[in-house]
């Protein structure tokens, strides 16, 4: 799979901040065909940060991934960059 169309939009909801602040981890709302390692490859890609763990959950029709950066990226910035702060 194309890395970017792994990756359809960031989640900004009071339970993604918390985890941005609490855990250094962002949320996105992924292709269900997307595995761990597209989403791993698009986010480093993307945003030129390391990727420490992915992990993946559906609910509904949707599929999540929930991203933890190491520790010289915080999430807070990237989520500013994407305009969610």
């Amino acid at each position: 799979m194309e890395s970017y169309k792994a990756i359809k939009y960031p989640l900004s909801t009071e339970k993604s901040v918390r985890l941005m602040e609490s855990e250094n981890k962002l949320i996105f709302v992924v292709d269900l065909k997307a595995r761990k390692e597209d989403v791993k490859k698009a986010i480093e890609d993307m945003f030129k940060v390391k990727v420490v763990k992915v992990n993946l959950s559906i609910i509904g029709n949707k599929k999540r991934a929930y991203v933890k950066l190491s520790p010289e990226n915080p999430a807070i910035e990237i989520a500013t960059q994407l305009g969610l702060m």
